[in-house]
């Protein structure tokens, strides 16, 4: 098979993802506006066929495995386009060189792209897409074992994957307990379902794994890359000829969490949070050359800083040399909120948040943008903290992601910075000063469900806090005096109101007033956020 006709085939699988990516949206959980599942494997797979569609005609296979490898990871947005960037570059592993598709190819390839897809995932989750990817390379293998022929391969593997998505409400209740399928496998069955179909000729016919129609709501998000078990964030560089990309990766794997290996051959940047970082290294030096190591004590310093400094910032740009020890990238939506992280330091602010993720190589624009000698990234929201610590793998300077999940936290990360070039001693002071603020927000559902608060219907305002549904009601001044009740318990001190662009300043006004006679020991700060879609951002402290 030529390079163009794969070509053909990954970009006839994306348009199909694109085409239903809504009915993979619909499939989250939580009822609000949001970067969904669907949107970014569709966005991911957008910059796979980019990278793909630039290549020559003459171009051989492991040119193209290199494109779709190369784009898949500088395009993943949000967790569920990173672990599709690896399932991507494990299937290009599989198939090397192959110039033919086979049916012991396609068994192969799957498998390869399991072990890196799961190796890329700290904390593999069943009932989820890895479980899909699995099963869906098992059936494959079956298929190869019986002697099928890639026609009766390709049909039995997509009708084996789609019967997996239908089984993952009983491997994860939280799907079962909403009535719906996992979004992530739904999407990776629909890619190759585009491929397999286009390969056969045929039209693609998705296959149903709809559940009831009104599910219900209550889930505590899953963060795969939360790595507090580990001590040592340990970087580095590692050069020579002949060395195994693969066997590199699946030692560090061995070895803790959050590990990538990305890179060239012969020249590789590796990363993993290790507590044992010497035994890495010493292996390292073994098969090649180590340059560039960076160590860093992840609980140590937490423990031991306790400073804040305001400095004062700007919009940046970027000199031949960088000029300051320590720069800062932040992600926001609303001209606002801009402002103030701005204000508080942040040299680039990238535009995103729950309505867009930016992707892998949005962030590493922005990192490079900096003119500092290191940089600190604040994501401001989970679904962007994997494609964070993808780019931070991957940058030509020294990254440390601070893992605040609102943008109220990155204020009080900021505040903590005390202006030294202590890479790794600041992160920790961020994070420690970000996981003391409480945040909520108020915005609209967009769709009915149920939950702790009980029945939500489709339009009526809803008040979150860490994650979780508080609050329903009919108007956003209501919800959001609830809602402050809510974060306010804990004996904060201060309150802060972050007005979205559809909100009046009289109404923001109005809200303080209200809140301000209600709890007369709390200071009420009000400020512009012009953030979309959430009329009121809230912090408190």
């Amino acid at each position: 098979m030529t390079t163009a006709m794969y070509v053909s085939l990954i970009s006839a699988a994306a348009a199909v993802l694109k085409e239903r990516k809504e009915e993979v949206n619909k499939l989250n959980v939580f009822p609000v506006p949001d970067g969904d599942t669907g949107t970014n494997m569709s966005l991911t797979m957008d910059v796979v066929v980019a990278e793909a569609s630039k290549l020559p005609a003459d171009a051989d296979i492991k040119a193209l495995t290199h494109a779709v490898t190369h784009g898949s990871l500088m395009g993943a947005r949000g967790n569920s386009g990173v672990i599709l960037s690896q399932i991507l570059r494990g299937l290009c592993e599989g198939i090397d060189a192959a110039d033919t598709i086979d049916t012991e190819l396609l068994a192969t390839a799957l498998e390869r792209a399991v072990v890196v897809a799961f190796q890329a995932v700290r904390k593999p989750v069943e009932g989820t897409i890895l479980t899909v990817l699995r099963e869906t390379a098992d059936a494959a293998r079956s298929a190869a074992d019986a002697g099928l022929s890639l026609e009766e391969a390709l049909r039995h593997t997509m009708t084996a994957s789609f019967d997996s998505v239908r089984r993952t409400p009983e491997l994860l209740p939280v799907l079962k307990e909403n009535g719906v399928v996992d979004a992530g496998g739904f999407g990776l069955a629909i890619l190759f379902e585009g491929f397999s179909a286009a390969a056969l000729g045929t039209e693609a016919r998705i296959a149903d794994v709809s559940s009831v129609a009104a599910p219900l709501l209550s889930v505590e998000p899953v963060d795969d890359w939360d790595d507090d078990e580990y001590l040592y964030c340990t970087e580095f560089l590692l050069f020579g000829d002949g060395i195994d990309r693969g066997g590199v990766h699946d030692f560090v794997s061995t070895m803790g969490g959050s590990e990538l290996v990305v890179g060239a051959e012969g020249e590789y940047k590796v990363h993993v949070h290790t507590n044992d970082p010497g035994a890495v290294l010493a292996h390292m030096t073994g098969i090649g050359e180590v340059a560039e190591v960076h160590i860093h004590n992840m609980r140590r310093q937490s423990q031991d800083r306790d400073a804040s400094l305001v400095v004062d910032g700007g919009a940046a740009t970027k000199p031949s040399v960088p000029y300051k020890p320590i720069g800062f990238v932040a992600v926001a939506a609303g001209s606002g909120l801009g402002a103030i992280l701005t204000s508080l330091g942040v040299d680039v602010v990238v535009s995103g948040g729950q309505t867009m993720n930016p992707s892998t190589a949005d962030l590493l624009e922005a990192i490079s943008a900096v003119p500092a000698e290191k940089v600190i990234v604040l994501p401001n929201n989970k679904n962007i903290l994997m494609a964070a610590n993808a780019a931070a793998s991957v940058a030509d300077k020294p990254v440390m992601v601070v893992a605040t999940t609102a943008v109220p936290q990155a204020f009080a990360a900021m505040l903590a910075w005390d202006g030294t070039d202590d890479l790794e001693a600041n992160a920790a002071a961020m994070l420690a000063a970000a996981e003391e603020v409480r945040s909520g927000e108020i915005t609209t559902a967009v769709k009915d469900a149920k939950g702790k608060v009980g029945v939500i219907k489709g339009g009526q305002i809803i008040g979150i806090s860490d994650h979780e549904i508080e609050v329903v009601g009919d108007d956003v001044e209501g919800v959001a005096a609830r809602l402050a009740t809510v974060i306010l318990c804990d004996g904060a001190e201060t309150l802060t109101l972050l007005a979205g662009e559809d909100l009046s300043d009289e109404a923001l006004d109005s809200l303080a007033t209200r809140i301000g006679a209600e709890h007369r020991e709390v200071d009420v700060e009000t400020h512009r956020g012009d953030q979309p879609l959430y009329p009121i951002l809230m912090s408190a402290e």
